[in-house]
C-alpha cells in the first residue's frame, strides 16, 4: 500500500513577507516625503502670487491716493502704526475696508480721504476662498482684519526709508515663521517669499 504524501500548500515564508511589508513601508515613506515637499511648493508658489496682487494693488492704490498706504503722505503727515513692521491690517483696510466703507449704501462724507475703490476683492471675508482672510459670515466686514499668508502668519509691508525697495517691501516669513531684519542673509531669512 502505498501512502499518499502530503503536500504543503504553497505558502510565503515569513522572511518573504517581511521583505514585501519593508518594500510597502519604504514606498509610503518617500510618498509621505513628496507630498510634504508638494505641498510647501504649492504654499510657497502661493505666496508668490499673493504678494505679486498685493503689490500690483498698492501700486493701483498709489495711482489713486498719492502715496502707499502707511506711508507719512497717506497718513497726512503722521505714521501708522504696526508692530516689527507689521501691516497687515493697514494694507487690509487700504486695499479692501475703505473701498468697501465708500461703495456701502450709506452715502460717504463729501470730506472723503480714503480710499474710493475696492483694490483687491478677494479680501472681502463674506467670499474669501482663497484663505487671504479670516472668514466671515457677518453682513458687513470687520475694520480689524489681517493678510494672511499660506502658513497662517501675517504679511509683513514696510514703506519708505526702511524700505529695501524704493517703493515698498512685502514679504511673508515662510514656513517657519522667522524673519531677522538686521540682514537679508540671515539663517531666519533663508524661506521668506518677498518681493525684494
Amino acid at each position: 500500500m502505498k501512502i499518499p504524501s502530503r503536500r504543503h500548500p504553497a505558502a510565503f515564508t515569513l522572511i518573504e513577507l517581511m521583505a514585501v511589508i519593508t518594500i510597502i513601508v519604504i514606498l509610503a515613506g518617500m510618498v509621505v516625503g513628496g507630498l510634504g515637499y508638494v505641498n510647501e511648493k504649492q504654499a510657497r508658489e502661493k505666496a508668490k502670487i499673493q504678494i505679486a496682487l498685493l503689490s500690483k494693488a498698492l501700486e493701483e492704490y498709489k495711482l489713486d491716493m498719492g502715496a502707499y498706504p502707511g506711508s507719512t503722505a497717506a497718513f497726512g503727515g503722521a505714521t501708522a502704526t504696526g508692530a516689527g513692521g507689521d501691516f497687515s491690517q493697514v494694507l487690509y483696510n487700504a486695499l479692501f475696508f475703505e473701498g468697501y466703507q465708500y461703495t456701502s449704501p450709506s452715502t460717504p462724507p463729501s470730506n472723503w480721504t480714503k480710499a474710493t475703490k475696492i483694490y483687491l476683492p478677494e479680501l472681502d471675508p463674506r467670499n474669501s476662498k482663497q484663505g487671504w482672510v479670516t472668514a466671515s459670515t457677518a453682513a458687513t466686514p470687520s475694520t480689524n482684519l489681517k493678510i494672511i499668508d499660506p502658513w497662517g502668519a501675517n504679511y509683513l509691508y514696510r514703506v519708505g526709508s526702511n524700505a529695501q525697495n524704493p517703493d515698498f517691501d512685502l514679504w511673508s516669513k515662510g514656513k517657519d515663521g522667522r524673519h531677522n531684519n538686521g540682514t537679508l542673509s540671515h539663517a531666519d531669512n533663508r524661506d521668506d517669499v518677498r518681493n525684494f
